[in-house]
């Protein structure tokens, strides 16, 4: 599912993402703000640091904020396919994330 619409410079799309077992979104960062919800399965959040920073599961939320210092990656390590609800806030006509290279000392 994905819905997008337009208001005051800024994109707002909506989409469900889907990290299969032993898959990761990869390395990022964002342009605008990015609301998440886990619908089902487990997320191992990451920081640019390699450490684990949160640990979300179904039902509970969670916000990434924007800025090329803000990169992060986030991982399933389940069983089960995981399941994010995403709300991305982001200036008009920009990309959804940015990838980037896997900081250095991570696997």
């Amino acid at each position: 599912m994905q819905a997008q619409s337009y208001y005051q410079g800024r994109d707002f799309v909506v989409r469900d993402t889907t990290i299969e077992p032993g898959g990761s979104i990869g390395w990022h960062w964002h342009r605008g703000t990015v609301i998440a919800v886990v619908k089902e399965g487990t997320l191992r959040h990451y920081r640019s640091d390699c450490t684990v920073d949160a640990v979300y599961r179904p039902g509970e939320s969670f916000v990434e904020f924007s800025g090329a210092d803000n990169v992060h990656d986030g991982r399933n390590f389940g069983t089960i396919p995981l399941v994010l609800e995403v709300i991305y806030v982001i200036p008009a006509g920009t990309p959804l994330a940015d990838a980037v290279a896997p900081p250095h000392n991570c696997r």
